[in-house]
């Protein structure tokens, strides 16, 4: 399976084409629609949430609610764009006396793209590399996980930390029954006193003019031992759900499992004990590993943490050298969130699910729901009988 997504975020629309979905899978779209919203909210985000209203539009690969096989075509609406025809449109000749921007941000891809794609405005770079952009993948995503759903495969996600704010989180095995609790949180963080002292710390940001970044976590459960390969490196599915957070924009750092706390402890508190029961197969004592070892999963639930950084638009901005004089300045403002760790942890989940759904696809193969529902079977029952 693979996808691709087209749009700016001031544009006409986001689009994706999805392809390789098996025919048969039953769409609720509405539930694409909801993880878009979830993707709207928490604590910390900016005036753009306020005006757009993320629906997903399906033009292809879709009849009566259910995938053909053929490529699935999603476009979503970005409304504000009616606000910036003059400066976003598709054709004609840009005007002399449009502003350019010109005071690239730092942290932020506007100067590094420009040099890049030898560009003159650096409006030609944020817009595509706004992360407006990740609708149009929370939306892939949506799909992936009701793949996933078929087979009770679940994707879940929390808040660890904002800032210098951190929580322990809810246990990763209980996540998924618990993510009605975590979305409830502005902040998407279980421990409601942590919460509070994140809220209150985006509030000292957004009056100081400044930005925040965090730690979200994303656990996915149901996974059977197999997803992924150890013979290749770009088969490796812990390579693969790491290039799958760090191309989320502004996320800094990947970890599984235990991750970076391992590299300070011996094997012996590291290693998961294996053991057997008949009818339940091979399982784990523990889950340090996060689900993977050796870049293929092992039957526990998945648990990886993803930084994300503070965000680059800053109201009291930083400084910087305009491009077309080289003389000091102070960087661009654009409209933006104070902090988007709570709509990052949505995102992160979506490319999560489409990478874990990959992997599925990749080992049961078919054309049809039905024919991997069928390989589902035969599988399961060699992994509790070996």
């Amino acid at each position: 399976m693979r996808y691709l997504t087209a749009g700016e975020s001031h544009g006409p629309a986001l689009l994706t084409i999805v392809e390789g979905l098996p025919a048969n899978l039953q769409l609720d779209t509405a539930a694409v629609d909801r993880e878009l919203e979830r993707r709207q909210g928490g604590f910390g985000r900016g005036g753009r949430m306020k005006i757009e209203r993320d629906r997903a539009v399906f033009l292809s690969g879709l009849r009566f609610g259910r995938t053909l096989g053929s490529p699935l075509a999603i476009q979503i609406a970005n409304r504000d764009h009616d606000n910036w025809l003059a400066q976003m449109a598709t054709v004609g000749t840009q005007p002399e006396e449009l502003a350019r921007v010109t005071l690239p941000r730092p942290g932020h891809a506007d100067l590094a793209a420009a040099l890049k794609y030898n560009l003159k405005d650096i409006r030609d770079v944020l817009e595509r590399a706004s992360a407006r952009e990740t609708a149009a993948r929370v939306a892939v995503g949506a799909v992936a996980r009701q793949l996933l759903a078929a087979f009770n495969i679940r994707v879940a996600s929390q808040v660890l930390a904002i800032g210098e704010v951190a929580s322990v989180g809810a246990d990763p095995a209980d996540l998924v029954t618990l993510t009605p609790e975590v979305d409830s949180s502005p902040v998407r963080c279980p421990d409601i006193q942590a919460a509070a002292a994140m809220q209150a710390l985006i509030e000292e940001k957004r009056a100081a003019g400044d930005s925040l970044g965090g730690v979200f976590e994303v656990v996915v459960t149901g996974v059977p031992a197999g997803l992924g390969s150890h013979v290749h490196w770009d088969r490796k599915l812990d390579g693969r759900l790491a290039a799958a957070l760090m191309s989320v924009q502004a996320i800094k750092g990947v970890e599984v499992g235990g991750g970076f706390a391992c590299a300070r402890l011996p094997g012996s508190r590291v290693h998961d004990e294996i053991a057997y029961e008949d009818g339940r197969g091979y399982f784990r004592r523990s889950n340090r590993a996060g689900g993977i070892e050796g870049g293929v999963t092992n039957g526990e639930p998945l648990v990886l943490r993803a930084a994300m950084k503070p965000i680059p638009t800053l109201t009291v901005p930083l400084p910087s050298v305009e491009i077309d004089t080289h003389r000091p300045g102070r960087a661009a403002v654009e409209r933006s969130d104070v902090c988007a760790v709570p709509a990052a942890s949505i995102v992160g989940e979506a490319v999560v699910a489409w990478e874990v759904a990959c992997a599925l696809r990749e080992k049961l193969g078919g054309d049809s729901l039905e024919e991997m529902r069928e390989h589902w079977t035969a599988y399961n029952s060699m992994l509790t009988e070996r």
